[in-house]
């Protein structure tokens, strides 16, 4: 058995093994996420609620003495493409629009597959987990964009750059999603291949 925390080994008991704690970080220790396709179910949903404003209201606020200007995800990615900035455009849409649906898309293909314990493409959806879990991290690329222009544009006192709505939805789905990927427990994808169905899975 694993600890979910330090990643620590640790013999399974004979007897009850309900109450096994970590011998390194004193954690709790179970065979199985507890609750983990419940949790990761709650997550999912309130992810995809979020997605909706995250790419409709605006993400950025600019206000100079020409006047003030709302933009959206798409619209910045509309702008940095008629500019010429192609490359930057693509990485934007890629990784604010893109990679969050796309995690979600997997989450759910994930989660829905190990409810209904289906046994095909089980390396496959391993390997899909994985790479959830790695571009979590890079998901925060809009909010990233906007605080460097932010402090650029201050900088230079051209304008007043403000984050609009759409960036605490935006935040809060690659949160939500990242959350999702963590309660997931990619051990319940082997699970339909014993006998027995593993305990605290559902």
């Amino acid at each position: 058995m694993s600890c979910h925390i330090c990643g620590q080994l640790a013999h399974l008991p004979d007897g009850d093994s309900h109450h096994l704690r970590c011998p390194r970080c004193n954690a709790p220790m179970h065979m199985r996420k507890p609750a983990s396709i419940s949790t990761t179910w709650a997550l999912i949903l309130a992810a995809v609620l979020l997605y909706v404003p995250a790419n409709l209201l605006p993400m950025m606020v600019t206000t100079s003495l020409l006047g003030s200007q709302e933009d959206t995800i798409m619209s910045g990615v509309v702008f940095l493409w008629q500019s010429g900035s192609w490359p930057l455009a693509a990485v934007v849409f890629f990784a604010s629009v893109m990679v969050p649906l796309l995690k979600i898309i997997a989450l759910i293909y994930l989660t829905a597959s190990v409810q209904r314990r289906s046994r095909q493409n089980l390396l496959q959806r391993t390997r899909l987990y994985r790479m959830v879990e790695f571009v979590g991290r890079w998901s925060m690329l809009d909010i990233y964009v906007i605080t460097i222009l932010v402090a650029l544009v201050h900088f230079q006192g051209l304008a007043i750059i403000q984050a609009g709505p759409a960036a605490v939805a935006f935040g809060a789905v690659v949160v939500l999603t990242m959350f999702a990927a963590m309660s997931f427990d990619p051990r319940l994808i082997w699970d339909p291949l014993t006998d027995t169905d593993a305990p605290d899975h559902d």
